[in-house]
């Protein structure tokens, strides 16, 4: 079983390089959740990620955390290229979809819903209204929803939006990171395992 995930875009000025990395912690957070971890590259064009994602076939697609989007004033126009089109191969062939903090960010923007900035939620931890205490690694969020598409499932005491799943598509997300956690926390591994196996209605 085999799930892809997006990596951020880091530009080396000294070297005049753009780098596509992961925290080798997510790799382990999905090894953890049962699956063999595929980063994508920022490069490809659509028909060659149609490719990778025909080949990979995965049982799901994680959108990670880095990198603002460009329209909230990021540098990596080639990852929301990715994700953008991941996202809508995702939802053209059921395929079950989790995002994490910029994975959130872009998702709620995807399905049409305005970013803020938010502040005091970075290198925080916070409680959330549901009793779970998380961490906190964003400067933008939003604060409504009104796309009609996604629903809330978990806030900040400040009002921030932390966590939403889909009304009819298996995609969840969350603004905290999993694998930041020195000990990967079972809630997390437990989610990714059941929104991957089975419809997102059962995932709250």
């Amino acid at each position: 079983m085999n799930v892809i995930f997006t990596q951020r875009v880091d530009v080396i000025e000294s070297y005049n390089e753009k780098r596509d990395c992961a925290d080798q912690r997510i790799s382990s957070f999905i090894r953890e959740c049962g699956y063999i971890p595929f980063p994508v590259p920022n490069i490809l064009d659509e028909k060659s990620l149609e490719e990778f994602v025909r080949v990979v076939r995965p049982s799901g697609i994680i959108f990670t955390g880095g990198n603002s989007l460009t329209k909230y004033g990021g540098n990596a126009p080639e990852r929301d290229f990715t994700e953008n089109a991941l996202m809508t191969m995702a939802v053209h062939e059921n395929i079950p979809a989790y995002g994490f903090c910029r994975g959130m960010q872009f998702v709620l923007d995807y399905f049409g819903e305005k970013l803020v900035n938010v502040p005091g939620h970075v290198a925080v931890r916070h409680v959330l209204d549901n009793g779970r205490e998380v961490n906190s690694y964003h400067n933008q969020a939003c604060m409504t929803l009104t796309g009609g598409e996604l629903v809330i499932i978990a806030r900040a005491s400040d009002g921030v939006i932390e966590a939403v799943k889909h009304k009819n598509l298996p995609v969840f997300c969350n603004m905290w990171h999993p694998e930041r956690e020195k000990v990967f926390v079972r809630e997390d591994v437990e989610l990714v395992k059941k929104l991957f196996a089975s419809n997102s209605k059962e995932i709250d």
